[in-house]
Parts: C-alpha cells; structure tokens; sequence
C-alpha cells in the first residue's frame, strides 16, 4: 500500500533529490528509514534512545551525517533554516509535526521559503475518517492518547487551495491522507476567507471532502509525477 515513506523514496530515486526534511520526527519511522545524502530532522523532542540512534546508523549509514535538531519547528526555521539552506535548498520534506491547523499552515509555509523550483512537500493526517480523529489535540491527550489522532490539518490544506495561488495542492487517497504541494499553476482554487476557513467544523468537511481535499486515488501518484 502506498505511504508517505514509499512515495518519499521514490521521489528521492526518480528525481535525483538529495536534501531531504522531516518536520515531526517523534520515533523515527520515517527518518530513519529515508536514504537521501543530506537528511535534517526536527523535533522539540525525539522518542527514541541514543542506542537506537547508533542502532538505525549501522543498518542505514547515510544517518550518521544527518542533522537531528531537536527544537520546535518555529525555532528551526528562525534560527537554523536561514543559514542551513543558504546555499542548498529543501528538495523534498515530510511534515508530520503538530497536527494542528496553525501549526501546520506555518511548516507548510516555513518550508516553501526554502523549497527548489522543482522540490516536493508532503503532509501528512490531511484526511481525518472519523469525528475522533479530527479533534484538537487537548481533546486527544483528554482521552489519553487513545485512537488515530489526525487532527485539523486538513484546513492547511483549504487554505493553501483558496489563498495560494503559486502552488498546486492535492491529497492522495492513503496513509490517513497524504497532501501533495508543489511550486505551479493550480489545478483549482476554492475560494473560501481565512475566516470562513478557521470557522469550518467537521461535519463541513465531511460533505465536501472531496472537493476540499482535490481527493485523488493513490494510483494518480505516478500520473503525476510521470513515473
């Protein structure tokens, strides 16, 4: 089935990317697992062992030279992103940190600043299937962390269709909805207010899903990106 990792590796082999960025590292799953030249992983607090770490660098070298800055992604992009990125631009990230609106639609936006004319971010959580998933994250630690947590990201997503128009924006149909942002005219724009956007309930995603999302089957990947 495809996944966030599946579709990150492809694009890092098929399109020759090198600089690779993971906003919301927490275990590692994903990082570790990731075989790019240059990998930067940011988390204000990673959930795994120095030995694990020593552990997943044996298996897969390429992490002994990677970046883990541990700090929230607000702090990394005002005080490292400027000089890390200089030079040499973001070619694809993963943003997997607070599940958010706010804080999505400031990653989403912090990484376009440093994102290459043909550079690739990938959202996870954008298409919540349940009223349980979708709640804020007070609520989640209210339940004690039980049960799929997505959040409301997906307003990112409303968002950027309806105010951006210098990139175009689709989630695929997998991994609890991977949102798909690249630099280009867009396919569509919605046209909803920053306002209308932070008033939206669940129950109003639910009867436009589809439209909100531009919901594209897993399958329209490698259309896409002619693969």
């Amino acid at each position: 089935m495809l996944d966030r990792q599946i579709i990150i590796q492809t694009l890092i082999e098929k399109k020759g990317f090198k600089n690779f960025l993971e906003i919301g590292v927490f275990r590692g799953n994903v990082f570790f697992n990731i075989k790019a030249k240059h990998k930067v992983a940011v988390d204000p607090s990673f959930s795994f062992t120095t030995s694990k770490r020593i552990r997943r660098t044996i298996k897969s070298p390429n992490n002994l030279f990677a970046n883990f800055i541990e700090k929230t992604s607000d702090d990394f992009f005002a005080q490292d992103a400027p000089t890390l990125y200089s030079t040499t631009k973001v070619d694809i990230s993963l943003i997997d940190g607070m599940h958010e609106y706010a804080f999505a639609l400031r990653d989403v936006e912090n990484t376009l600043k440093y994102l290459q004319p043909n550079g690739v971010i990938i959202m996870h959580d954008c298409n919540p299937q349940t009223p349980e998933a979708a709640v804020s994250f007070n609520d989640w630690k209210n339940r004690n962390f039980e049960g799929n947590w997505n959040g409301d990201v997906w307003k990112t997503i409303v968002y950027l269709r309806s105010l951006r128009k210098d990139i175009n924006v689709f989630v695929l149909d997998c991994d609890h909805g991977l949102g798909i942002i690249t630099w280009g005219t867009p396919e569509n724009l919605l046209t909803y207010t920053p306002e209308a956007i932070e008033k939206m309930t669940y129950d109003e995603f639910v009867n436009k899903r589809k439209e909100l999302l531009n919901l594209k089957e897993p399958e329209y990947f490698k259309q896409y990106f002619k693969l």
